[in-house]
């Protein structure tokens, strides 16, 4: 009787401690899973969000390098560019609401708006942005 009381007890611990190990390690590669998928909701299948906000409209960052009463180019910061349409109803966002005259050839600004097949972009808004200072050489 003890004997299979004992038996018992041992199956009771390998097989409670194997279903434990074996939860654990389901739960683990759930999580990495998940993890994984944040990752790359994140950063976009092109290989960054930076790009693809870029590609798909999204946000766009740099500096006006020439400007008319419809349009901006955009010299952005990996050095292309973009042609940024914009109209009346186009947020022109500053310290303080801003105007189309404010979108000054050098500014630095952040695009939102929806991209176009050709790859210009219609601005939903255009942020002023204050230039950064340098930091210094180290």
């Amino acid at each position: 009787m003890q004997k299979n009381i004992i038996i018992v007890l041992v199956a009771v611990v390998v097989f409670g401690g194997g279903g434990f190990y074996v939860g654990m390690k389901y739960d683990q590669s759930k999580t990495a899973t998940a993890s994984q998928n944040r990752s790359a909701q994140f950063a976009g299948r092109n290989g960054g969000g930076q790009r693809m906000a870029g590609q798909n409209g999204g946000f766009n960052g740099g500096e006006i390098l020439s400007k008319d009463d419809k349009s901006i180019t955009l010299k952005l910061r990996d050095g292309g560019s973009k042609i940024v349409f914009y109209s009346a109803s186009t947020s022109v966002l500053k310290n303080a609401t801003g105007t189309a005259q404010d979108l000054i050839i050098g500014e630095q600004i952040t695009v939102a708006g929806q991209a176009n097949q050709d790859g210009s972009i219609n601005a939903e808004s255009i942020q002023i942005r204050p230039s950064l200072p340098s930091s210094p050489a180290k």
